[in-house]
């Protein structure tokens, strides 16, 4: 992570993905600690699609982010769920988990078979349970994701 973090402080515009042995979310949280806009954390036993790598890739490019799907399936298997993340239904579990693929408001209308209008509602009802406003310093996908995933407050 720290290596990561010099790439990007030598040069800003370059996009970092993190391939690693290591599915706990904390690893991932050190990765997005000083944002989230072009990093991607994937496990590298996992990225055996060359499809699935260069969508990463593409992603982090134009200034988005990835996290490896099974770092945050696990954790949303084995998590209480406490506060602001409790509030959220099933279905916006279930779009929270399509957004953590990297997919789009598009992409998640198609794997959940639902309209986008719908999977619209859905994500604006997460930024708010969440307390995600609108700002140009934050992706809020990412960072719904995280804080999603993030420890219960004390």
């Amino acid at each position: 992570m720290d290596a990561a973090h010099r790439i990007r402080s030598a040069h800003p515009g370059v996009g970092v993905v993190v391939l690693s042995q290591f599915s706990d979310a904390l690893f991932a949280f050190e990765l997005f600690k000083h944002g989230t806009e072009g990093y991607a954390y994937l496990l590298k036993d996992r990225v055996g699609d060359l499809d699935e790598l260069l969508g990463a890739i593409r992603a982090v490019a134009s200034g988005g982010s990835v996290i490896d799907p099974k770092v945050v399936e696990g954790l949303l298997a084995r998590r209480d769920v406490r506060g602001q993340r409790e509030a959220l239904t099933p279905r916006e579990r279930d779009v929270l988990r399509e957004m953590a693929h990297g997919r789009s408001n598009s992409g998640i209308a198609g794997a959940l078979h639902l309209s986008i209008s719908s999977v619209e509602k859905n994500v604006n009802a997460i930024f708010t349970k969440l307390g995600l406003e609108n700002s140009g310093d934050v992706h809020r996908r990412v960072a719904a994701v995280l804080a999603y995933l993030g420890p219960d407050p004390a």
